[in-house]
C-alpha cells in the first residue's frame, strides 16, 4: 500500500496495539521497556510495530505510518537499507557473537578514526555504556572525581549522570556552583554529588563553576547539539568556554550518541569545530543494531584495559552483526556525500512549513533545528530563539500533546514528547515532505479552534 493511499491510523483501529500493550503491561514495567515509547506525556497507548520499511513503520493493526522517530536517530538511510540488511545477513551466516576478536571490529574502527580523527576506539553495547566508560576513563587519567554536566543534557541512564538530566528527568538545583539532586529513585545522593551541573550555553557560569571547582573535575560532557530537551544549539561563545576547561587540566568529553555521523561525516564535532578530549558514539555506528563505542587521543585511551588501568569489558562489544551494519552505514554515508545535502534540504523545507502553518494557524511555535534534527517547541518564541532547557521548558506541553494526537490519527508518528528531536532520513522524499505539512497544516488548525 502507497503512502499515498494508506488510511489514515486512528484511535479506533489500534485494537491489536492496545491489546498487545495491555499483555505487556502484566509483564513489563509500564509495558514498555524505555519509559518515552508509553505516550505518558501525550496520552493514549503506544503503537506496536510490525515491521518497517524506508520511512515507514507499519503497526500491530497493519497502519502505515510516516515515521520521524528513526529509531531515535540511527536509521539515517531509512529502515532495512538493502546495503544494511545484506551486510548484517551476511555476517549472521557466520555466527551472531564469537566472545573473541574478529575483522569486523577491525574494519569499523579504523572507518571511525579515519573519518573522526580520533586515534583509538573502544567498542561497546549502548550510548550509556559509552559514556559511562568514557567518565571512568577521564576519572583514572586525571585522578579526579568530579565532572561536570549541563541542565537538560542526558548521556544515559548510569547513576552519576542522572543528574538534571533531559527528557523530562529535570529536578531544581539545590544550592549553588552546580550541587544538584538525582533526577531519579535508587541513585544515592553521595554519587549525585560527584556530578557538578552548569547551564548549557552559559559560558558564564561554566567559566565561573571552573575558576572554582576546576582543579577537582576529571572531565565535562555534553552534548554538541542537544536533543533530549528539544534541539538546542551552541553558541560560539558556549563552545569557547568548553575548550577552556582545559586550562584547569580537565578532559572535554563530546556525547554524541545521537549526533555523530548525522549531522555530518565528521559529526557534530566537525561540524561545530569542535576538538574534544573524548568523543561518545552510538545509533549510527550500529546501522540501527545495539552499540556503543568512546574514543579520542591515543594517551588518553592508552589508560583503558588492558593496556592501562581503567577496567572496561563486555560480552558482546564488537559484535558482529552491529559492526557489520555499522560499517555498511558508513559506507554508505561516506560513498554519498549528496545525502547530508538532501537531508539539510529537507529538514530546513519541514521546519519552514511547520513554522507557517502554525502561524496561519494562529499556533504560537518556534521551531530549532540543525541538520537533519529538528524540534518543534509549542511556545511563543523566534525561530531558533530557544538555547537552554530553561526555555525549552516554557513549552506548552498540553498543546504538543493535542498536536501529537493529531499527527498520529493523520498517519505521522512524530516523537511522543516536547522534549525530543525528531529524525529525518534519507528514505523521506517529496512525497513524504508534502504529506507531513498537509497532516500538521490540518493539526495546527484543529489545535488553533482551541479543539
Amino acid at each position: 500500500m502507497t503512502s499515498e493511499t494508506s488510511p489514515p491510523a486512528t484511535q479506533a483501529s489500534t485494537a491489536q496495539s492496545q491489546a498487545l500493550f495491555s499483555r505487556a503491561q502484566r509483564v513489563t514495567p509500564g509495558g514498555v521497556n524505555s519509559p518515552v515509547r508509553a505516550f505518558k506525556s501525550v496520552g493514549g497507548s503506544p503503537r506496536f510495530i510490525r515491521e518497517a520499511h524506508g520511512a515507514y513503520l507499519t503497526d500491530a493493526d497493519g497502519h502505515r505510518l510516516l515515521d520521524y522517530i528513526g529509531s531515535w536517530g540511527p536509521m539515517i538511510l531509512g529502515h532495512d537499507h538493502p546495503a544494511v540488511r545484506e551486510a548484517v545477513a551476511d555476517a549472521l551466516s557466520r555466527g551472531t557473537s564469537y566472545g573473541a576478536p574478529g575483522e569486523g571490529e577491525v574494519r569499523l574502527a579504523e572507518t571511525v578514526t579515519r573519518l573522526t580523527g580520533v586515534e583509538r576506539v573502544r567498542f561497546v553495547n549502548s550510548g550509556t555504556e559509552a559514556t559511562m566508560s568514557a567518565l571512568r576513563l577521564a576519572r583514572g587519567a586525571t585522578a579526579r572525581k568530579f565532572i561536570v554536566k549541563f541542565r537538560g543534557n542526558y548521556h544515559g541512564h548510569a547513576d552519576g549522570l542522572l543528574v538534571e538530566a533531559g527528557s523530562g528527568l529535570m529536578t531544581n538545583a539545590e544550592g549553588h556552583l552546580g550541587r544538584a539532586a538525582p533526577s531519579s529513585a535508587g541513585v544515592p545522593e553521595e554519587y549525585a554529588a560527584l556530578t557538578l551541573v552548569s547551564e548549557y550555553n552559559d559560558p558564564v557560569a561554566l567559566d565561573a563553576l571552573m575558576a572554582e571547582r576546576g582543579h577537582e573535575v576529571a572531565a565535562v560532557i555534553f552534548e554538541p547539539v542537544v536533543g533530549n530537551a528539544g534541539v538546542l544549539i551552541p553558541t560560539p561563545n558556549f563552545l569557547a568556554a568548553l575548550h577552556r576547561v582545559r586550562e584547569h587540566g580537565t578532559l572535554l568529553i563530546a556525547d554524541e550518541v545521537m549526533t555523530g555521523f548525522r549531522l555530518s561525516l565528521r559529526g557534530a564535532t566537525g561540524l561545530l569545530g569542535l576538538t574534544p578530549d573524548l568523543i561518545c558514539w552510538g545509533k549510527i555506528i550500529g546501522g540501527g543494531l545495539p552499540v556503543g563505542a568512546y574514543g579520542g587521543r591515543a594517551d588518553v585511551m592508552n589508560y583503558v584495559s588492558p593496556q592501562g588501568p581503567v577496567y572496561q569489558a563486555g560480552t558482546l562489544s564488537g559484535n558482529p552483526l552491529a559492526m557489520a551494519a555499522g560499517l555498511a552505514t558508513l559506507q554508505v554515508l561516506e560513498n554519498e556525500p549528496a545525502l547530508y545535502v538532501k537531508l539539510e534540504s529537507y529538514t530546513a523545507q519541514l521546519a519552514g512549513g511547520l513554522s507557517a502553518a502554525a502561524r496561519e494557524a494562529g499556533v504560537p511555535l518556534s521551531v530549532n533545528r540543525v541538520g537533519s534534527m529538528l524540534t518543534a517547541f509549542h511556545q511563543d518564541a523566534p525561530d531558533g530563539s530557544i538555547r537552554t532547557y530553561t526555555d525549552a521548558a516554557r513549552s506548552d506541553t498540553a498543546a504538543f500533546a493535542r498536536w501529537f494526537q493529531q499527527m498520529l490519527a493523520g498517519g505521522v508518528y512524530w516523537a511522543p514528547s516536547q522534549f525530543e528531536s525528531i529524525f529525518v532520513s534519507a528514505a523521506h522524499g517529496e512525497a513524504e515532505l508534502s504529506r507531513t505539512l498537509d497532516v500538521a497544516r490540518a493539526a495546527y488548525l484543529h489545535l488553533g479552534r482551541g479543539a
